[in-house]
């Protein structure tokens, strides 16, 4: 059987009274984020705006992720006009993938077009810090 002072199903919980066993200030206390779910933007906080959490600087979007302070459409919009010298790439951080394609001149502007188009209609794309790039 159940200890009766304890609360359980049913039974209203007494002020400060922890029923996961936690330590205080854990995730899973009121006013702090759980695991696993999506960081809220501070009060007053624009989506994009410079919130000054070092972890995401200019805030998340609506899944959580942190926002970067690169643009998708800059970046795509530079890959589809100099796409073959990789400018796309190195504006988003990604050195490796801009020289690469800075060599194969845009893998021949079929690499260059394609990733261009992606950038502008995808939602995942990251810069190099793995931030979510703004649209």
């Amino acid at each position: 059987m159940s200890d009766p002072n304890q609360p359980g199903y049913g039974y209203p919980q007494q002020p400060g009274q922890n029923p996961y066993n936690q330590p205080p200030g854990q995730p899973g206390q009121p006013g702090q984020p759980a695991y696993g779910y999506p960081q809220q933007q501070p009060m007053g906080a624009m989506p994009g705006q410079y919130t000054g959490d070092p972890n995401a600087p200019y805030g998340y979007d609506p899944y959580g992720r942190p926002l970067s302070d690169k643009s998708k459409i800059v970046a795509g919009v530079l890959q589809l006009f100099i796409g073959s010298l990789g400018i796309g790439r190195f504006y988003t951080g990604h050195v490796g993938m801009g020289i690469a394609q800075l060599f194969t001149c845009g893998g021949f502007g079929i690499w260059a077009l394609v990733d261009g188009i992606i950038f502008l209609t995808s939602d995942s794309r990251t810069d190099s810090d793995g931030r979510i790039l703004r649209g």
